[in-house]
Order: C-alpha cells, then structure tokens, then sequence
C-alpha cells in the first residue's frame, strides 16, 4: 500500500508508515479514530431518550422511558441534567432548559448557541445561516475553556511547587535547627567540662592551702610556745645576771673596802699610838657579812704577827 492517508484531525501520513502504528489513535495528536461506544441507561440499558448528570455523569433514561434520570435527580438533589440527542441541559427545579448564552464577534450580542446544530451540521440545513461569529465565538469559548483549565493547572502546579519547596525550607530550617542546637550543646558541654576542671583544680588548691594553714597555725603555738620559753628563759637569766653583778658589786665594795683598810693599816703602823690595838670591822650587810667577818680575822691576824 502506498500514498498518503490522511486522518478525521487533519494530519497526513505515509500509509507504509501510519501502517506500523498498531494502536487507533493518531499518532500526532492521539485523536481516536475510532467511534464511541454508544450510551445507555445504567438502570435499564436502552439507548433512548438519554440524559446525562452534569454533575455526576450518571447516564439515564428520560420521563418518556424509564424515568431512571428523574429518579437519580430525585435521590441526589443533582437538577442539571444534558439530553444526549439535543445537548440542552435541563433544570429540574426551574423545570425548563437551561440555554447557555455566548457572546457574537461581530456585534457583541448575547446570541443562543445551538450545540447539536454545530455538531450535526449535515443532519440540518437551516444551520448554514446561523450567525456567522458562532463558531468563532465557540472557538473562542474553548479557548478560554483551554486557557482557564491552564490556569488552574499552573495554579496547581505552583502550588504543588510552592508547598514542596516550603517543606524543603522547612527541613532545611529544622536540620539547621537541630545543627545549631548539637553544636550548642557541645559548647556548652566543653565549657562545663572547662568550668569543671578549674573547679576542681580550685578544690585541691583549697585543700592545699587548708593544710598549710593549719600547719602554719600549728607552727604558730609552737614558736608562741618557744617565745615565751625564750622569754622566761631571758627573765630567769637577767634576774641572775642582776643577781650576779649585785654580788660582784659587793665584792668589790668589801674588796676596797679592805684594800682602804689595808692602807689605813700600813700608814697607822708607824704611828706607836696604834701599837698593840685591835682593829674592829664595820658592820656590813647580811649578804656581804660572812666575807667581811673573814677579811677582819684575816687583818686581825696579820697584825697580831
């Protein structure tokens, strides 16, 4: 086979190429070639007068059948309902049809837009003189459709974006967090065990000092002790130094004394008028008596020879 075929979306390809393509879709836009199965009720499964929620899509037969899309209405309070024939959407709390009024290109007016003519345009041909800014304003419709359906998307998107990047910023923050707060708690665990080392380093120092002044108070009742022995000491060998010169003193008195007396003696004995006397002694003091009493005898004597 060869040629070009080109599909129901415009697009044209090689039959020796669009015959490797195994699936129905096209494979440039994936419009699907094929076409769709057709709807029925999803109570009683005729095809007839079908109408379809808008809002949950629950397909069912109309009033003039079944009554399946009436009883749906009636069970879930869903009023708006398309009729699959004529694409009109019906209120069943209005009841009447809801049109959808579509803006004109051409001169701005509110115009009806009558979908199953648009899209069964062979089946009618009262629709070539419809307004001619209709397709337009359809195609514009879809547009905005597309563009709105973009918007909510990007939306979502940056939302999706924006609440991923918040949680990266958050675990960022709390690893931070946590970061900051490890290194915290070792500084501070550093300057515990610094504080903790000096303080012991104070303790044995106390300890040290403790025993040295209690050695040197120790020390200090000891050379009180001595001091006050080296005192007595000093007083007991005044007193006896005192006592000492006292004695020597009166020694020296009674040694001149004699000495006087000796002289006296020697310049008397000349004289005849002493001749055969006796010399008596002066009466001294108690403590000096006995060598005075001596140094008289002495004296007695050696004139008495």
């Amino acid at each position: 086979m060869s040629g070009i075929l080109t599909t129901i979306c415009n697009h044209s390809f090689h039959c020796s190429c669009i015959s490797m393509w195994t699936d129905s879709s096209c494979p440039v836009c994936r419009y699907c070639q094929q076409q769709p199965e057709k709807s029925i009720c999803s109570v009683c499964q005729t095809s007839e007068n079908l109408w379809i929620c808008v809002i949950c899509g629950f397909v069912g037969c109309g009033r003039y059948e079944g009554g399946h899309a009436i009883v749906h209405w009636k069970e879930t309070q869903h009023c708006y309902s398309l009729e699959v024939e004529t694409q009109r959407v019906w209120d069943y709390v209005g009841d009447n049809y809801v049109h959808r009024l579509i803006q004109s290109k051409t001169d701005g007016k509110l115009v009806e837009l009558n979908a199953h003519c648009a899209l069964d345009s062979d089946a009618c041909g009262s629709c070539e003189s419809t307004d001619s800014g209709l397709s337009e304003a359809l195609l514009n419709s879809k547009v905005e459709a597309i563009v709105n359906e973009y918007n909510e998307l990007l939306a979502t998107q940056l939302e999706n974006q924006k609440l991923y990047f918040e949680s990266l910023l958050q675990d960022v923050k709390e690893e931070t967090e946590r970061e900051i707060s490890k290194a915290v708690d070792k500084a501070v665990g550093q300057k515990l065990q610094k504080m903790q080392a000096k303080l012991d380093r104070c303790v044995k120092e106390k300890e040290i000092l403790d025993d040295l002044n209690e050695s040197l108070l120790k020390n200090q009742e000891i050379w009180k002790a001595k001091i006050l022995e080296i005192e007595e000491r000093g007083k007991k060998a005044l007193k006896l130094k005192d006592d000492k010169i006292r004695d020597s003193e009166e020694q020296l008195r009674d040694l001149m004394v004699f000495l006087e007396a000796g002289k006296t003696m020697e310049e008397l004995s000349l004289s005849s008028e002493i001749k055969d006397g006796t010399v008596l002694p002066i009466p001294m003091e108690e403590t000096s008596s006995s060598s005075s009493t001596n140094e008289g005898k002495k004296v007695n004597n050696s004139r008495k020879s």
